[in-house]
């Protein structure tokens, strides 16, 4: 780490301003500034507006997110070997994952063993989160060149982001295409961090889901083993959807918990709760929109409950339940909190979550082909954040104007 930084010391005369190479000036301190605090901070038109910089705030994002992290090493690799040992070898997967997994001198089919689970779970995870790192850091250090500015630690996040809200066994192919889409499509056309509209990581999954809809559409496990006949299905929220009562077949804390099938980091609202632990303690992530998705959840879960349907099963789904299965949590806490593509004013933000929590719902109910829901419900009240923002801001001037015309 040090011969890096002497090095770039050398060089930098020759990438400053007036430098032979000052064009490639933003390239090449990408590394220094996203390992180290540089001498200026993040200022003027940035999404901060507090004394806190951009690099402290994307790291402690990143440390609310370690949990989820855990969890998705640990039960993507335990719910492999759960698949294999309850539906035998054929449910074992034919990929460069189990072939090295299998040479370490590992065998799918042990799910008791916490090693295992977390080995063979990063097998999966880690080439999705080297490939969301490689292509889309590649993209802003590119961007930082043709724009001719330092590059930031906005990608830190989305690179942490991408990798927990795929299945573990997305191609990688389908990971760069996506990430390399939401970067450029969802953030940079824009004009990069803090001026994007839409959650990058989020529009790259979007984009995946409407380009392969079969498959990442969910409606299958998502697990890193082969369905078969012993082993296979929808999942809970689709099975939810598909037939009454299928929810009583899982139970609630193994959901809670995160022991079920799911994109690898969603499934564990217990994680996503120690996230938002975090980030309301540090102020990064705001508690209003939070309950505000939450309330938005509730307050239609039972209107649904109380209008009922003969023949949709999702209408009696209960409120602690939509908490628990698919993304809720994790949008919930860490796409919903998003200080760019959310609303700014206290007001505005609890009307943005509510408006979240009862879109999801909405979603999942009345369109039961599609039952996960938060994905969508996030991206659509991204457009709306900034006239949430207006009409509060809107008030408070009618208010002011009202109490000097009566003063």
């Amino acid at each position: 780490m040090q011969f890096l930084r002497d090095m770039l010391d050398k060089a930098a005369p020759l990438f400053e301003k007036g430098g032979k190479y000052h064009k490639f000036h933003a390239f090449f301190e990408a590394p220094d500034t996203l390992l180290f605090t540089p001498g200026q901070v993040t200022k003027g038109s940035t999404h901060i507006r507090d004394g806190m910089d951009l690099k402290r705030m994307m790291v402690t994002v990143v440390a609310a997110l370690i949990p989820c992290v855990l969890m998705a090493l640990y039960n993507t690799g335990y719910q492999a070997n759960l698949a294999v040992q309850i539906a035998g070898e054929a449910a074992i997967r034919d990929d460069w994952n189990t072939a090295l997994f299998q040479m370490l001198g590992f065998m799918p089919g042990d799910p008791t063993s916490h090693l295992s689970n977390v080995l063979y779970g990063a097998l999966y995870f880690v080439p999705i989160w080297i490939t969301t790192f490689a292509v889309g850091g590649h993209i802003e250090m590119a961007n930082a060149v043709i724009r001719k500015h330092e590059v930031n630690e906005g990608f830190l996040v989305t690179g942490f982001l991408f990798p927990l809200i795929c299945p573990p066994t997305i191609p990688l192919w389908q990971v760069a295409l996506g990430i390399a889409f939401g970067v450029i499509v969802g953030k940079e056309i824009f004009g990069g961090t803090g001026m994007n509209v839409l959650n990058p990581a989020l529009t790259g999954r979007a984009f995946l889901f409407f380009a392969y809809p079969a498959q990442i559409s969910g409606d299958a496990v998502w697990i890193a083993a082969n369905n078969t006949d012993g082993f296979s299905g929808a999942t809970w929220l689709g099975k939810a959807a598909a037939e009454a009562n299928a929810l009583e077949a899982v139970s609630w804390m193994d959901a809670f918990t995160g022991f079920i099938p799911g994109s690898m980091g969603e499934t564990s609202a217990l994680a996503c709760l120690a996230g938002a632990g975090i980030l309301i303690a540090t102020r990064v992530g705001s508690w209003r929109t939070m309950a505000g998705v939450v309330l938005g959840t509730v307050g239609m879960a039972l209107i649904l409950n109380a209008v009922g349907s003969d023949t949709n099963p999702m209408f009696a789904v209960p409120f602690w339940w939509h908490m628990v299965l698919g993304g809720w949590a994790f949008g919930a806490v860490f796409m919903a909190t998003d200080p760019v593509s959310s609303a700014f004013t206290d007001t505005g933000r609890l009307l943005y979550g509510i408006g979240i929590g009862v879109v999801v719902v909405l979603i999942r109910v009345v369109n039961p082909a599609y039952p996960e829901g938060m994905m969508l419900a996030i991206l659509f009240m991204n457009l709306f954040a900034p006239l949430f923002d207006h009409f509060v801001v809107q008030a408070n001037i009618n208010r002011r104007l009202a109490r000097n015309v009566a003063g």
